[in-house]
């Protein structure tokens, strides 16, 4: 009788249910995105500095990193539509306490737990899988996918009138409130799914207390950096306890029977030089990300625009349309031209868009432009090397490749973001809450550079097939 349960087909998914994971992905779309054009406001609200705002820009995606290779795990154990829904209880949670958090722990706190969204999605994309015949299951994904996009779009261009209308507990709020309605919707619409065969090896939880561990100093080390003059024994007792943690995780994931992350992969030429480009790509665009609109919320001498959280979402909209459009026209170039010419492009376009924002930064135009185009090499290379390790490797090794670009990217994107957030700190004058115009030219100039050191890793690449 088990066996039979456990064989018969799961049960069909109706369109309503669909809709509704749709209506959910718009839901926590634009409570992922609500940070972004609101961050200089935070930053006065809770009187913090750059280089703190910046670790609230990026905290979400940390715990993305951690819980997505769990998440596949525990739903392959328990069952898809059971970890989803409790996923997004969790999501639900940190919405509310990033609404009414008094101050920058409270709503750390409160990202923490909504960075739980980041392997909620997946594994909703897993569950449609499940329900759904091959070629309809493919249109749903593409629906939720392009669902949650438009979401981000909304809470781009929603947060900052939301803010300054109401205030900025509203901002979370709100969208929080239509992710607890649409959970409890999926959660009777969607059929359940019964758990996976499990392949008995166990969650590698050391290594993901030595990883969380890594990323929390590493933000931490960063965060303390621009006044390592006053306490420089605060930031080398950071780097020592990096450095310990490093070494540690390296052991445990060199001994664990189902490691986090496999790191004997990292041997392998196609993914060192993937991880190299993904680093390098995702760094310019959250150095990019966390510059633009700083710049754009400052009133400096002959520099800065002095605009709204509702304008700033109105500037960053383009850029937001071209990163939606970037990534089918990166999978369509990756096929058209090979994989070695898309990425080619891609850092090009990267190192092209900062150089020019580092001299050209004084007309809206310039900026959206300039954030466009990093957009678009971000889409472009990611998906990129998302496609190349796909069919460069095994398929069993599909999900450890794919990890270890994950934990690239979100290292990238941190280093980029605490970069921007760092160097605006230490640029801003005793007595001044204006970062000085060189701040911004030297992120830019900084981020562009790397850019430019990755081309000869990109000549190195194979050139991929061509049709």
């Amino acid at each position: 009788m088990t066996t039979t349960a456990t064989l018969a087909p799961p049960v069909r998914m109706g369109k309503a249910a669909v809709w509704a994971l749709g209506l959910l992905a718009i839901s926590t779309g634009a409570l992922e995105s609500v940070v972004a054009p609101t961050l200089p406001l935070l930053q006065r609200e809770l009187d913090i500095s750059p280089s703190t705002g910046a670790l609230l820009n990026i905290v979400l995606a940390i715990t993305g990193v951690l819980v997505t290779p769990l998440a596949g795990k525990l739903g392959d154990r328990y069952g898809g539509k059971r970890i989803l829904i409790r996923l997004m209880a969790v999501v639900s949670v940190g919405g509310l306490v990033s609404a009414v958090a008094p101050n920058l722990p409270v709503l750390l706190l409160g990202q923490v737990l909504q960075g739980a969204m980041i392997g909620a999605l997946p594994l909703s994309f897993i569950v449609v899988r499940k329900h759904l015949p091959a070629g309809e299951s493919k249109v749903a994904i593409g629906l939720v996918s392009g669902m949650f996009v438009g979401g981000s779009m909304v809470g781009l261009l929603a947060a900052g009138p939301v803010a300054e209308a109401l205030s900025r507990h509203w901002m979370f709020a709100l969208p929080t409130f239509a992710v607890i309605g649409f959970t409890l919707l999926v959660n009777r619409l969607m059929p359940s799914d019964p758990p996976g065969r499990s392949d008995g090896a166990g969650i590698d939880w050391p290594g993901m207390l030595l990883l969380s561990g890594i990323l929390l100093t590493l933000m931490l080390a960063l965060a303390v950096a621009p006044d390592a003059g006053s306490q420089p024994l605060v930031l080398g007792a950071l780097i020592v306890l990096l450095a310990a943690l490093v070494t540690g995780w390296v052991a445990v994931e060199r001994r664990a029977t189902a490691p986090m992350i496999d790191l004997r992969m990292l041997a392998r030429p196609v993914i060192w030089k993937s991880c190299v480009l993904t680093f390098v790509i995702c760094l310019g665009t959250a150095t990019g990300v966390f510059l633009v609109p700083q710049l754009l919320d400052v009133s400096g001498d002959g520099y800065g625009f002095g605009a709204s959280a509702t304008e700033i979402g109105f500037i960053l909209l383009p850029g937001a349309v071209v990163a939606t459009l970037a990534g089918p026209a990166g999978g369509f170039g990756e096929q058209r031209f090979g994989s070695r010419a898309v990425v080619a492009a891609a850092v090009a376009i990267m190192a092209t868009a900062l150089f020019a924002l580092s001299v050209a930064h004084t007309e809206v135009w310039h900026i959206v432009v300039g954030k466009a185009l990093i957009a678009l090499a971000n889409g472009l290379c990611v998906t990129a090397m998302v496609t190349s390790i796909a069919s460069s490797v095994d398929e069993s090794d599909t999900g450890i490749a794919t990890s270890l670009i994950l934990v690239t990217r979100v290292l990238g994107s941190a280093m980029g973001g605490m970069l921007g957030g760092v160097l605006l700190t230490s640029g801003t004058p005793s007595g001044s809450d204006v970062p000085a115009e060189s701040a911004f030219v030297t992120g830019f100039l900084i981020a562009g550079v790397v850019a430019v050191l990755a081309l000869p890793v990109v000549r190195t690449m194979s050139k991929g097939a061509k049709t």
